[in-house]
């Protein structure tokens, strides 16, 4: 058995969709990290690895991959927002992933709504160009009182101004939002205004997370103290079928939506708006299985 060549630093995070992909660590931690909910990069600084080491990673890479007899087909650049990663290290990482792996299909990376409008769209374009073709925006909320409220450090306007940009640029983009992240104080605006910001992107992928409280965030301390509400299993559920109820993408427009996350408590998948009906039914069978007084019980170390 020939072990992984790569010694990633701290914990490593990716999408669902990104399963089978080659995770490379291109950043490490997240340059925002100061979101409420969130503890995936609480133990790092962020900081941009060094270009020749990222470069050596790819070439031992290719060794290993070869001595298997496989050749990845996509590649996941890491960390929390990797594109936050100046333009002409990217570049020159894609331009060695490519060479490496002419047969690679895609390269995907997570994105913040800040980074995607500091990169330019020349920028953007030649990303494109060079196999980068899908960001995973963790949106969480539409509703730009929740924003604040998470301290997520954007506002609506800049997920969609960012998000055409990509799509201008020839990428495809993946929304992410956050089922019960306004707590009961805000869970109505979340609902309608997520489904108009989702509406207005009309994002090739969307998917759900289910706001987990993870001990130590500031989140947790907001519920001890009473200033944050979780919502019940049920009220979670009405969320995602309001959610999807009032999505309306562009009348040319479909949209691949999944919540399999490991914090969703059921697995859902379709395409919006053709499946919008089914979607629902199954969602109302869901909420009258569902006693009243159920939390759902996620342990966030599976996360």
């Amino acid at each position: 058995m020939i072990n992984f060549p790569i010694n990633y630093i701290g914990r490593i995070y990716r999408p669902p969709s990104e399963a089978r992909s080659f995770l490379l660590q291109v950043t490490i931690g997240c340059s925002h990290n100061k979101c409420t909910y969130c503890a995936m990069y609480r133990d790092k600084n962020y900081q941009v690895r060094d270009l020749s080491e990222i470069l050596r990673d790819i070439e031992k890479t290719k060794k290993y991959f070869k001595s298997i007899n496989i050749e990845p087909e996509k590649i996941f650049l890491c960390d929390g927002d990797a594109l936050g990663a100046p333009f002409d290290i990217l570049k020159e990482v894609l331009i060695k992933i490519n060479e490496t792996f002419p047969n690679i299909k895609r390269v995907g990376i997570y994105a913040t709504a800040q980074n995607m409008l500091d990169k330019t769209n020349d920028e953007l374009k030649k990303l494109s160009e060079l196999n980068l073709k899908i960001a995973y925006l963790g949106m969480e909320s539409g509703c730009d009182r929740v924003l604040h409220s998470i301290v997520k450090g954007n506002l609506s306007d800049d997920m969609v101004n960012g998000t055409k940009k990509l799509k201008d640029s020839g990428w495809q983009v993946s929304i992410i939002a956050m089922l019960g992240i306004g707590g009961k104080k805000y869970s109505e605006s979340h609902v309608n205004e997520t489904a108009n910001i989702i509406s207005q992107i009309s994002p090739d992928f969307f998917s759900f997370l289910t706001t987990v409280v993870i001990p130590g965030t500031p989140i947790s301390r907001l519920l001890e103290r009473g200033s944050f509400e979780q919502l019940s299993t049920r009220e979670l559920f009405s969320e995602m079928k309001n959610i999807i109820e009032k999505t309306n993408p562009r009348e040319d427009k479909n949209i691949i939506f999944r919540a399999n996350h490991v914090s969703n408590m059921m697995p859902l998948a379709g395409i919006l708006p053709r499946d919008r009906i089914k979607l629902v039914s199954i969602i109302e069978s869901w909420i009258k299985q569902t006693p009243i007084d159920h939390f759902p019980k996620i342990d966030p170390h599976q996360m």
